[in-house]
């Protein structure tokens, strides 16, 4: 049976085996996630669980998410998120802690990467600079040429030009759970997740284990 959660990066930090070897793992908050919605294949056509997670005020949500909420006698949550994982065993309320994994099993993670704003070619795509002379003038990091003016008389598409960088959605997929806290809602995720701390991520069973 697939299981997910979501959870909330906290940083890294590392543990030693008993034979002494360093780990490197990420720290995520997993949970508590609360089921606010059941979908079924009768009534939506798939079948998926829906969760809430982390408390905020009412005020930040408007009526109709309210209300989607008190159907489940949930408070106020600040994301909602569907899995298409088994609904057996679970209704509406239901507890969802981070000991629905345990250590060694394969995970994929997913999240959004750090944002970096409007950046350069050089930084954004690792291009070349130009030539740090005098004779190149004040655009040593400039993109250059983009084509020839005569013919196509245009710039192709997926030309890789300045522009926002980062805060896309990234999947790492068969990370390793090295370790589960229940008592601290704590999952140690080996090596690196993407986004910055505080960020949310999901945690689902690995579909290529």
């Amino acid at each position: 049976m697939k299981n997910a959660i979501l959870g909330k990066k906290i940083g890294m930090s590392q543990i030693f085996t008993e034979t002494g070897v360093v780990i490197p793992v990420t720290v995520v908050e997993a949970g508590p996630c609360y089921v606010s919605q059941i979908k079924t294949d009768a009534v939506d056509g798939y079948n998926a669980v829906q969760m809430a997670f982390l408390d905020t005020k009412d005020s930040r949500l408007n009526k109709a998410e309210v209300g989607h909420l008190k159907k489940a006698n949930l408070t106020a949550k600040k994301y909602l998120k569907e899995f298409k994982i088994s609904s057996e065993g679970l209704s509406l309320g239901s507890e969802i802690k981070c000991n629905v994994f345990t250590a060694g099993d394969k995970v994929d993670v997913s999240g959004y990467s750090k944002g970096h704003g409007f950046s350069g070619n050089v930084q954004r795509w690792n291009a070349h600079k130009q030539q740090m002379t005098h004779g190149v003038g004040p655009v040593h990091r400039s993109p250059g040429s983009l084509g020839a003016n005569s013919t196509p008389s245009r710039v192709f598409k997926n030309h890789k030009l300045p522009g926002d960088w980062g805060y896309e959605k990234v999947t790492i997929q068969n990370l390793e759970v090295a370790k589960v806290d229940a008592d601290r809602n704590l999952i140690l995720i080996k090596g690196a997740i993407p986004g910055a701390k505080g960020a949310v991520v999901s945690i689902c069973s690995a579909v290529k284990a």
